[in-house]
Formats: C-alpha cells, sequence, structure tokens
C-alpha cells in the first residue's frame, strides 16, 4: 500500500506524540492487512500510546490478529477490541508490557477471550475460580495443558495489574493463590497417574516464602515442605511405606511444575527449606519434623517456618503442622544469639550478590526488599511471642499490626509501606517482560523508559525511574536502620496524645533480644538521656536508635549503654559535644564501638572525656610520632612549678594518646559502616606497637627531663641514657607491657666518678617513682631486671662498665637479649655508642658456635617447663605457649645471631622485620615464614584484646564467656562464633609449633 507523502508525516508525528519510538516500524505494523479494519481508529491509536511499549503492543497486536483462525475470528476480535473498552485496555496493557504473553498469545489466539470476561479473583482463602480453570487440566492427567491454563491465569492477573484494577499486594496475592491452585491441580495429576501411592499415604503441602505469604511474584520459585503419614483408619500400617509413597507422589508433582516444554516451565518448586536441606529426606512424617525443629533447627529455620501455610494435599495433616510448629516459631526470640543470628543470615544474603550488581539489586541489595522483610520478620518473631495480632505470614499486613501496636512508628511504617510497594511494582513489571526470574534494575534504555511508563511515569520516564527508585531505597535504608530501636526511645518518652507506644514489657523484650543483659538498667539509661524537651534530649532521641544498634552489634551493649550515658553525663553541658555526634557519623559510630569494645578505652576516656573530640576528626585516630609527643611533653614538663607536676601533665598526654591508639584499635578491627575492618591484621598490630613505643619512650623523656630539672636544672652532672629493650626496644608493645630498659650514664668532662654514679642512681629512682605516684592517670612501669647480673647487679652502669662486663662476663642470652637493644631517651650521641658497643655481641662475626645453639635451646625448653603459669592451657597461652610469641621470637632471633653479620637486613630489633629480611635471603621457606608471622601476629593480637576488654594485662584468652566474646569480636569473629575462634588460634600456633620445631630444635650448628 503506498502513502502520500503529507498523511505519512501526519501519522509519523502523532505516531511519535502517542510514545513510539520507531515509528517508520510502527507504520509498516498499522499497514499490515490483519489489522487493517481498525487502523483507522483513533481510539485504537490512543490505546496503544498509553501503554508502557506501544511499539511492543503493536506488534503484538498485530501477530494476535494473524494468528485467528479464520476470517470470521479475526472479525469478531477485532469487532470485540474497538467496541469493549476493558478488553482493549487490559489486552494492549499486557501486550505492551510483557513480550512473553504476547509470544502466549500469539501460540493461543483464543485466550483472548479471557481478558473480555475477566474481573476479579477475589480468591483466597478458597482459590475456587483458579482451581476451575485449571481443573479440565488435572482431570486430563496433562502436564502441558496444567501449564497453558497456568499462562492462561497467569494472563488475566498480569491485565489487572497493568491496568491499575489491583494493586501490587493484591495481585501478589492473586499469583500466589494461582500457584496454590497450580499445586493442587499437579499433585491431582501425580495422584491420578499412581493410584496406588496416593491410597498408600497421606501428604500435605505447605507452601513457604513468598507464596505462603500470600506475595509472590511472577517469577519465583514456589518453596514448599512436604509432609506425610500414613492413611486415616490404617491402624498399624507401614509408615516407611507411606512416606516412601508420598515422596513419590511428592517428586512427581515437583517435576509437573518444573519441566521445561514447548510451553515453558511453570515454576520450579523448592523443598529445600526443609528439615536438613537438600540433604535430607524429601517428605517427613509429623513427628520426625518436630523432633528436628526441636533439637536441631537453627534460627533462621524458624524464621522461614513464619510464612508456612498448607495448601495442597491432606487438609487436616496440613493443619496439624501449621499448629504443632507455631509454638516453636514464636519461642524462637528467646533462643541465644537470636538477633545476631537474624542479622547474620542478612548479612550472608548481602555477601551473595555478585560483584558489580549490589547498586541493581532491588530484592537484596541494600534498602532493597530484603531489608524490608529482614526488620519486620524479626520485630514479629521478637514481639509476637505475646502479640498474636503480629501472626501475618504477609510483610505488608504485618508491618500494619506492628504499627498498630506501636512497635514501629505510624509516620515510618507509612513510608516503609509505600517503599515496599513501589519496589515490588518495579520488580513485577521487571519479571513481567520475559517471564524470568529477575531482581535486578535493568541497566539499559529502552528497558528503563518500558519499566518507567508502566508504572505511570511519562514525561521523563527513566530519569523519573531512577530518581524514585533512588528515593524509595534511600527511606529503607534509613528505617531498616532505626526500625528495631526507635520505639524503644518512645517507651520512656513523653508522646503525642493519640500516639500509641512501646509498652515498657515489649521494650525489655525488644532488649533482651538485642542482646543487654539487664533490659531495666537500659530504659533507665534510655530515660535519663532522652526524655524532656530540651535540645539536649531531641539530639540524643535522634542518635541514639542508631547508637543502639552499634551497641547490640558487641559482646556487651550494657557497658556500651552506661558509658554512653556516664560520656553524655560528664559532657552534656559542652555545646561541642552533641552536636559532634549528630553532625559527624564517624564519630557516633567510633564511639559507639569504642564504648562496648571492652573495659581499657572507656575507662581512658571517662578519666578526660573531652578526647571524644578525637573522634571525629578524620585524622584525629592516627598515631602521632614519637618527635611530636617528646616535644608537646618536655614542653609541659619545663611549664611545671614540680616534678610531680611536670609529670602528672606528661601522664595526662599518655593517657589521651594511649585513648586513640586503643581507639584507632577498635575502629580498624570492627570497621565502620562506611570502611569495613580492615584486613591486614598485621599492619593493626605494627601501628599498634610503633604508637605504643613512641607514647612510652616520649613519657620517661619527659620523666627524665623533670628528675633532672627538679635538682640539677638544665644539666645533669653525668650523660645520661635510656636503652629500650624487650618489647619496647623491638617498638612491638602491648597495652599491657611494662617498659624494659637499661640505664646507661657517662661522667661528664672534669665530673667525680662518684658524684656522677650517685647523679645517676638519683635520676633512675626519681624516674621510676615519677612514673609510677598513685593518679587518675595508669602508671608506666620500668623494668630493669635484663641489666647486667640482674637484680643484683646495679641500675645504673658507665659505658666503660658495660663494655667491661660484656667483654669479660657476658652470657649467650644476654647477647640473644640485646637484640631487640634501642635508644629510647635522653643523650642521643650515648645512645648510638651504646649501641656500637654492643652490636658486636649480638651480631657475632662468625655468627654461634654449637656451644652458644646448644645453651640457647637448653633455655628455652627450661622456659616452657619452668615458667607457664601452673594450670594453664599451653595451647591458648599467647606468650609462652605452644606456638606462641616465645617460640617465633626465639626462631627469629637465633636466625639473626647466627646470620646477621652477613644479612644487613637482620640488624633490626622488630621480630617481623627480621623474618622478612631471613625470608628474602632464603634463610626461611616463604610458607614457614609466613606461619610464624601469622601465628606472631595473632598471639599479639590476643594478648592485645584481652587488656581492650578487661582492662588488665593477660597472656591468655578470658575464661569470662562475655570477655572472651568481646575478645572474637576484636579479632573479627561475629556472635557465637568464640568455639571457631579457639580452634582458629590452636590451629595456627600448631602450625607455628611445628616450624619452630624444624628450625629451631632442628638446627645443626656448621
Amino acid at each position: 500500500m503506498t502513502t502520500a507523502p503529507g498523511r505519512r508525516s501526519s501519522t509519523f508525528t502523532r505516531l511519535l506524540r502517542h510514545g513510539f519510538t520507531d515509528p517508520s516500524a510502527a507504520e509498516r505494523f498499522l499497514d499490515a492487512p490483519a489489522v487493517a479494519a481498525v487502523r483507522a481508529d483513533p481510539l485504537l491509536l490512543d490505546a496503544l500510546g498509553a501503554t508502557a511499549d506501544p511499539d511492543l503492543a503493536l506488534r503484538g497486536l498485530v501477530r494476535l490478529a494473524e494468528a485467528q483462525e479464520d476470517e470470521g475470528e479475526r472479525r469478531i476480535f477485532l469487532d470485540t477490541l474497538v467496541t469493549a473498552k476493558p478488553l482493549r485496555d487490559r489486552l494492549l496493557g499486557v501486550l505492551g508490557a510483557s513480550e512473553a504473553l504476547g509470544d502466549h498469545l500469539a501460540r493461543h489466539p483464543g485466550d483472548w477471550r479471557v481478558l473480555a470476561t475477566y474481573e476479579s479473583a477475589d480468591l483466597h482463602p478458597g482459590v475456587s475460580e483458579f482451581e476451575q480453570v485449571l481443573a479440565a487440566a488435572a482431570a486430563a492427567a496433562d502436564p502441558v495443558a496444567l501449564r497453558v491454563a497456568y499462562r492462561r491465569c497467569l494472563l488475566a492477573i498480569a491485565a489487572r495489574d497493568v491496568c491499575g484494577t489491583t494493586g501490587v499486594a493484591e495481585t501478589a496475592a492473586e499469583l500466589a493463590d494461582l500457584a496454590t491452585a497450580t499445586l493442587r491441580a499437579a499433585l491431582a495429576i501425580a495422584e491420578a497417574a499412581a493410584p496406588e501411592d496416593a491410597a498408600a499415604c497421606r501428604l500435605a503441602v505447605i507452601a513457604m516464602g513468598k507464596c505462603g505469604g500470600h506475595e509472590l511474584n511472577y517469577v519465583s520459585d514456589v518453596d514448599v515442605i512436604f509432609v506425610g503419614d500414613v492413611p486415616e483408619g490404617a491402624g498399624d500400617a507401614d509408615e516407611t511405606a507411606a512416606v516412601r509413597a508420598a515422596t513419590r507422589l511428592a517428586s512427581h508433582l515437583m517435576r509437573i511444575c518444573s519441566e521445561t516444554t514447548v510451553e515453558g516451565a511453570i515454576w520450579p518448586v523448592d523443598a529445600n527449606l526443609r528439615p536438613e536441606g537438600r540433604n535430607g529426606p524429601l517428605v517427613r512424617t509429623l513427628s520426625s519434623h518436630l523432633a528436628y525443629y526441636e533439637r536441631w533447627a537453627k534460627t533462621w529455620e524458624f524464621q522461614a517456618l513464619l510464612k508456612a501455610r498448607p495448601v495442597a494435599g491432606d487438609a487436616a495433616l496440613g493443619a496439624a503442622y501449621q499448629e504443632a510448629v507455631a509454638p516453636l516459631v514464636w519461642q524462637a526470640a528467646e533462643r541465644d544469639h537470636f538477633v545476631p543470628d537474624v542479622q547474620e543470615m542478612r548479612r550472608r544474603v548481602v555477601a551473595t550478590i555478585p560483584a558489580g550488581q549490589a547498586e541493581r539489586e532491588i530484592k537484596l541489595g541494600p534498602g532493597g526488599l530484603r531489608d524490608v522483610e529482614f526488620a519486620v520478620q524479626l520485630l514479629q518473631l521478637v514481639h509476637g511471642r505475646s502479640d498474636a495480632s503480629l501472626h501475618s505470614g504477609t510483610t505488608l499486613d504485618a508491618l500494619a499490626a506492628l504499627a498498630a501496636g506501636g512497635y514501629v512508628g505510624r509516620r515510618d511504617a507509612a513510608q516503609l509501606d509505600e517503599a515496599y510497594r513501589f519496589l515490588r511494582t518495579v520488580e513485577h513489571r521487571i519479571q513481567l517482560h520475559r517471564l524470568r526470574r529477575t531482581h535486578l534494575m535493568p541497566d539499559d534504555e529502552a528497558d528503563l523508559r518500558r519499566l518507567g511508563r508502566s508504572i505511570g511515569l511519562r514525561t521523563d520516564p527513566v530519569a523519573e525511574l531512577n530518581r524514585a527508585w533512588k528515593q524509595h531505597v534511600a527511606v529503607v535504608r534509613r528505617l531498616h536502620e532505626k526500625l528495631f530501636y526507635r520505639p524503644l526511645l518512645d517507651a520512656v518518652a513523653q508522646l503525642a496524645p493519640g500516639e500509641t507506644r512501646l509498652s515498657a514489657k515489649a521494650a525489655g523484650q525488644r532488649l533482651e533480644a538485642l542482646g543487654y543483659a539487664d533490659p531495666v538498667a537500659a530504659l533507665r539509661h534510655l530515660e535519663a538521656l532522652s526524655s524532656g524537651v530540651s535540645r539536649k534530649a531531641a539530639i540524643q532521641r535522634t542518635l541514639l536508635p542508631v547508637l543502639l544498634g552499634w551497641f547490640a552489634d558487641s559482646a556487651d551493649p550494657d557497658a556500651g549503654l552506661l558509658g554512653f550515658r556516664k560520656v553524655s553525663d560528664a559532657l552534656g553541658k559542652t555545646p561541642w559535644y552533641l552536636r559532634l555526634l549528630r553532625d559527624e557519623g564517624a564519630a557516633a559510630e567510633n564511639l559507639a564501638r569504642v564504648l562496648s569494645a571492652g573495659r581499657l578505652a572507656p575507662d581512658l576516656l571517662l578519666r578526660a572525656p573531652e578526647a571524644v573530640a578525637l573522634l571525629g576528626d578524620p585524622e584525629g585516630l592516627a598515631p602521632r610520632g614519637r618527635a611530636a609527643l617528646e616535644a608537646e611533653i618536655v614542653a609541659a614538663v619545663g611549664r611545671a612549678d614540680t616534678a610531680e607536676g611536670g609529670v602528672a601533665v606528661a601522664r595526662g598526654v599518655r593517657r589521651r594518646e594511649l585513648f586513640r591508639t586503643a581507639a584507632a584499635d577498635i575502629v580498624g578491627s570492627y570497621g565502620t559502616e562506611d570502611s569495613p575492618a580492615e584486613g591486614d591484621h598485621g599492619a593493626l598490630v605494627d601501628r599498634v606497637g610503633t604508637a605504643l613505643t613512641a607514647l612510652n619512650a616520649a613519657t620517661v623523656a619527659g620523666a627524665l627531663r623533670a628528675a633532672v630539672r627538679e635538682r640539677w636544672g638544665d644539666t645533669l652532672p653525668t650523660r645520661f641514657a635510656v636503652i629500650g629493650m624487650g618489647r619496647f626496644g623491638g617498638q612491638e608493645l602491648a597495652y599491657g607491657s611494662d617498659a624494659d630498659v637499661l640505664f646507661v650514664h657517662e661522667p661528664r668532662e672534669g665530673v667525680d666518678e662518684h658524684e656522677a654514679a650517685v647523679a645517676a642512681s638519683a635520676v633512675v629512682t626519681e624516674i621510676r617513682r615519677l612514673l609510677q605516684v598513685p593518679t587518675a592517670d595508669p602508671p608506666l612501669l620500668i623494668d630493669a631486671d635484663l641489666r647486667p647480673e640482674g637484680k643484683s647487679g646495679p641500675l645504673v652502669r658507665t659505658l666503660a662498665s658495660y663494655a667491661a662486663y660484656y667483654r669479660r662476663w657476658s652470657l649467650v642470652w644476654e647477647s640473644q637479649a640485646l637484640l631487640r637493644a634501642a635508644p629510647m631517651a635522653g643523650d642521643a650521641d650515648l645512645g648510638t655508642r651504646f649501641v656500637e658497643l654492643i652490636d658486636p655481641l649480638r651480631y657475632p662475626a662468625r655468627g654461634l658456635s654449637e656451644d652458644d645453639v646448644r645453651e640457647i635451646r637448653r633455655l628455652k625448653a627450661r622456659m616452657e617447663t619452668e615458667r607457664l603459669p601452673r594450670g594453664t592451657d599451653p595451647n591458648l597461652h599467647a606468650k609462652l605457649g605452644r606456638g606462641g610469641l616465645t617460640d617465633v621470637e626465639w626462631t627469629v632471633q637465633l636466625i639473626q645471631m647466627r646470620h646477621a653479620h652477613e644479612v644487613q637486613g637482620l640488624r633490626t630489633t622488630r621480630t617481623r622485620a627480621a623474618l622478612a629480611a631471613a625470608r628474602e635471603a632464603g634463610l626461611i621457606d616463604p610458607e614457614a615464614a609466613a606461619t610464624l608471622d601469622e601465628a606472631w601476629v595473632l598471639a599479639t593480637r590476643v594478648r592485645n584484646g584481652a587488656m581492650l576488654v578487661r582492662g588488665r594485662p593477660g597472656d591468655t584468652f578470658p575464661s569470662d564467656s562475655r570477655d572472651l566474646a568481646a575478645v572474637g569480636r576484636y579479632l573479627g569473629y561475629g556472635p557465637g562464633r568464640v568455639g571457631e575462634m579457639l580452634d582458629d588460634y590452636r590451629r595456627a600456633t600448631r602450625r607455628a609449633r611445628t616450624v619452630m620445631e624444624e628450625i629451631f630444635y632442628g638446627y645443626e650448628a656448621p
């Protein structure tokens, strides 16, 4: 057919105006003979322009018209299309939204008639209308006919959906009822195919997941559980035989629904939510189910059972199953680690999202559908114990009940309801296009345009869709964070008249479920912090919901909340404090982590609460260098009137920096929402050791300055240096470490040796006293027991005296101890000359003799038998235990003493650096080096974690269960994983011990 140019131009313009993206192709379809009778109808073009994709709708219409059996059928179809607006809207709406249903209509062109008559399903609980549609297929025992009938019903549901006749919740319920009717029909087919099996058993089909909750998607697995039993009245019938027969029926049912034919599959039937999952039997008796749930089931299984609903098969058996498991569901919140288990399940779901898809995931991504569902289910399980109104398997119904009961704020519930409906609508329309199971927002422009138009966005569909999607995702993320915690504040706050608030009992239940050991005290703290009409109380009410979540994520939520109240009481009148927490998100989260991680950091903070300011500065937790610290401390000492006053200031600086280091360590170990925990634990350990060493060195320098200034002014009669030993010299200090030192002096020119010795001895005594004077600040203990002659020798010697002693009396263990000697304070030149003096001892020119090696081994063996505390598990002692710190350090030190004279990299005081140098020099196998390094880092972190948690030094894991769990959190283990942590520690140190025995005890001197 030839079209005049003017007319073509006019038609082209009209098609563009009606939303066609390819007017040329649309003109060709309109010219098709099959639709010639209606192409000039203006109502048709208007109706096509109202669809999600006019081009797709027109193509589908032409295909359907061409597929009619004969000219008479085509005429009836086209006449009805023109005269019946309901049919026109439904048919074109489906064709413009679903390519897959267009294909179905092309294969079954008579199915358009269902759209002319289908008005309302109004199905559950009877689902009779769908059953009538599917009955013929089931009676014929024909799975293909069942698939066709299923698609015919799906067509009717989709038509009412895309035309807005039903909302998303009603559509999801109709889809679930269609699935119910299909399961019943499939079971009837299976029973007709094996009547002997049907007679030998009772079989109940329990819907789970979205089908059970009356909120099914267009394309989804249908989750089920099968329950079998002997026939009623069968007496002592063989239960095993009945279960086998039921299993055959269930398997056949699954094949009918899942197998793909020319009509496609209906949907997969997924029975993996059954006890033991895919490894368990497909069918169990009711008693077998109950035995499993009462003894073995995990928290997530009870969460899944919340949506369990009998849908097919033996109704009495299904009802008995539902009645039996319901009490178990509503007792699940009383299980240990209930909330952490649910939260961990959500985290595992997020972790399964493939890289690069998280931002497009409508269902599983942050702010997606699963966030709403998990939050609602968590609240249901906690409060449903005492409130039966919450016992709904449908998310939106449960959300409405939570709002009515005061468990969720009405405004929050309304926003969450709106976001959930939007996201489910988008998910439905994405799946409807090709009837494929997907939850990903498309990235193709044409797909986004069709999707936006399908939900009513017409001005700029793509931009409007993206904007609305991001807004709803942001709402879900925000409400997901606060949903569990905000009503706790309402329980203790004054609410507006007419507002429903969480009862004290319900608030206590929620706190208890979150892991708070003393809910009554926690409610008192919340009331003290948030009650009233002051600006301070208003800000606290904004902060506390999120803080409560962070506290609950720790091993000791009570301690976190109590610490927060104490800090707030101390700083509540300070204008910057709450503003900092409100405006600097990292500050609030960092504070919550620090306050709930143990005793050490909160104790340090509460002595000087203004240190909270460090948590809000991006650079606030970065460790300060030794030079800067020493300059600050020495300057403060210089301004003080007395030595004690100067050192008090120095110890105050040390307290502040200890808090900075501990807070940085905790935050680095726990991570934050925006910055997950670091994976390089070795870097964390090195950073802590370096920071503590710099801090203690600067503090000792300050005490030295104070002691000299008090009695001698600016100049001591003798040059004086403090040499760090052990972990101090190795820059490997832990939080609970003493400062191991040697003191060395050298008389100044013209000063009598006796006078110099008296002065040096007085300075040593005063330094030790000043650093241990009882104050609110933690003391710094000075340990000089590694000096020549040990406790029997003088505390301080001249450089010449050290030279004489080492030349004549030094033993191999003293040379080994000197491997970690380094100047820390005092006269720098004297410190350098001391190092030059000891280098030949610790790095012997020819390595070690056979006798020396034998002596070092003997000393190590003696240490293992004599120094380990009685009753201590040698496999769990971080310092002296098998594969612990001393095993690694003595191994590395033996390598250093044997080879440092020829390998420059071994001339270091740091264990890990020496180990790396030994690996690079080929002195130790890389795998063995990695094993030793891993064990050393882990053992160091155990010691640090024990000190952070208990506030006192410890070389082994705490015995208190809560403290042990807190150490586990510091080491990166979530709730309930203490056993895994101990197993991992034993495994790492066992491997290290094996390496140590091969290298240390297996060394043969040349």
